[in-house]
């Protein structure tokens, strides 16, 4: 699982929106607990520019971890209708949304989430 949400987060970063979208989606399906691929979703709506559905993706992925910093990040950007800059405030700071200066790597996202599956202490 960690190996197919790695491939889809570098399939989004080189801008291959079907390929991250489908690896996302199979983690999502095969884990709906997991909030770091329902965030990956959510940023694949976001680079096809439908906010909507990034916020929509965004909000699902909180209600299972309300401290994610990237599904607040994407969903902070989509209601103010700007784009999110990975690491960085960008436009949606520009527009008064305020977004964590920097979210967490996908290391360390997966590292919070291996340690909250397995029941040990961060």
């Amino acid at each position: 699982m960690i190996e197919r949400l790695l491939v889809a987060q570098r399939a989004l970063a080189d801008g291959q929106l079907d390929q991250a979208e489908r690896m996302f989606r199979q983690v999502a399906e095969a884990d709906e607990r997991n909030a770091i691929a329902v965030v990956g979703l959510a940023e694949v709506a976001m680079a096809r520019e439908d906010r909507k559905l990034a916020r929509s993706l965004a909000e699902q992925a909180l209600g299972i971890d309300p401290d994610d910093a990237a599904a607040i990040r994407v969903r902070d950007a989509a209601l103010a209708g700007v784009a999110p800059l990975p690491g960085a405030p960008g436009e949606a700071a520009a527009a008064g949304v305020p977004v964590p200066r920097r979210s967490p790597s996908l290391a360390t996202r997966l590292g919070a989430w291996l340690r909250r599956i397995l029941g040990r202490p961060a």
